[in-house]
């Protein structure tokens, strides 16, 4: 099966989706810690911002990989069986006359791939809003793990729980203050992360 009308209006339209989301989940993020991170972050932050989560986690970018596939080859087989009733009911198609295969795989394309997208925006979304409560959370709570050390440019070292950074920012809680610090990637000389369990 070639690639459908429907995909291929689709395909120009990723990079502005990428930053829909990225905006979207990043922004319920930090709305949630009292930061507009927009006014911290470039384009190329933003449009990343997706494809970070999807590295982190790679059960997720198994299952889109899957999502991908099952929208790109489920309309194929919905067109081959589109005489069947559950077919025509399926896609709406019940009383408005025959189409002929390349149109109906083009409108079960259309259907899928706006199935495609909002089910990834509410994913990603979600992300966003599961890791702002979570972390507000913890921070009311006082149960945060300041394991990072920020070694700034001016030579002072400091404990922190390392929230996120983008191109610009280092966004960071410092222990025994709730306040979020915000520090130029400039300000900093280096990052010691916490050493992995698998090599303790």
């Amino acid at each position: 099966m070639k690639f459908s009308e429907g995909i291929q209006k689709a395909i120009p339209f990723g990079y502005l989706f990428l930053i829909i989301l990225g905006i979207f989940k990043e922004g319920v993020m930090f709305y949630q810690l009292g930061v507009n991170i927009l006014k911290y972050s470039t384009i190329t932050d933003i449009l990343i911002s997706p494809i970070v989560d999807l590295a982190s986690f790679p059960v997720i970018l198994i299952l889109l990989i899957v999502l991908i596939a099952f929208s790109y080859y489920f309309p194929a087989y919905l067109s081959k069986k589109s005489d069947k009733e559950w077919v025509k009911r399926l896609a709406g198609l019940k009383g408005k006359g025959e189409l002929d295969n390349e149109r109906l795989a083009n409108h079960f394309t259309n259907l899928f791939v706006k199935f495609m997208a909002l089910t990834l925006f509410s994913f990603f979304v979600g992300i966003g809003l599961g890791k702002g409560l979570g972390l507000s959370r913890r921070i009311k709570e006082d149960v945060l793990e300041y394991k990072t050390t920020l070694n700034f440019s001016s030579g002072e070292a400091e404990q922190v729980y390392l929230i996120n950074s983008n191109s610009l920012y280092y966004f960071y809680l410092k222990k025994g203050n709730k306040n979020i610090k915000i520090a130029p990637i400039g300000a900093i000389k280096s990052v010691e992360l916490p050493t992995s369990k698998e090599f303790k």
